[in-house]
């Protein structure tokens, strides 16, 4: 994983972890890497792991089971996207509208874009389950 100068590396852990829920790699109910290993899968402190965590569990995304570790909560998936919704809405999308005044791009540029984006992630997951098929 390549960490971005401009954001907290926490912070970066903890969008990776909901990028997984995201994707449906872990599940509700799902046990996820513990603090050390995942520290050592992204090359970085475990405290700075755990405070990835600490962060999710405040957000109720997960949830620790005393001896068990942490596990996704049953509705992980539907908080991630709210949580991530409401920060884009909040944050990207205002930048995003300013660069597009700046520079004059219409809304109609930036839709083609979209289904462009669109199609080529549909292949790529097509491509993956085709890959996952033959093995």
């Amino acid at each position: 994983m390549e960490f971005k100068d401009n954001e907290a590396i926490y912070l970066q852990i903890a969008a990776f972890v909901s990028d997984q829920i995201l994707m449906g790699k872990w599940p509700g109910g799902q046990k996820i890497p513990s603090v050390r290993d995942m520290a050592v899968e992204l090359e970085v402190n475990p405290n700075t792991v755990m405070r990835s965590y600490e962060f999710l569990q405040g957000l109720e995304i997960i949830y620790n089971k005393r001896g068990l570790g942490l596990f996704v909560a049953e509705d992980g998936f539907d908080k991630v996207k709210a949580y991530r919704k409401e920060n884009f809405v909040r944050q990207n999308l205002p930048e995003l509208f300013k660069n597009m005044y700046l520079l004059g791009i219409s809304i109609d540029e930036i839709s083609l874009q979209y289904q462009h984006f669109q199609a080529q992630q549909n292949n790529e997951l097509n491509q993956a389950s085709n890959d996952e098929n033959k093995q």
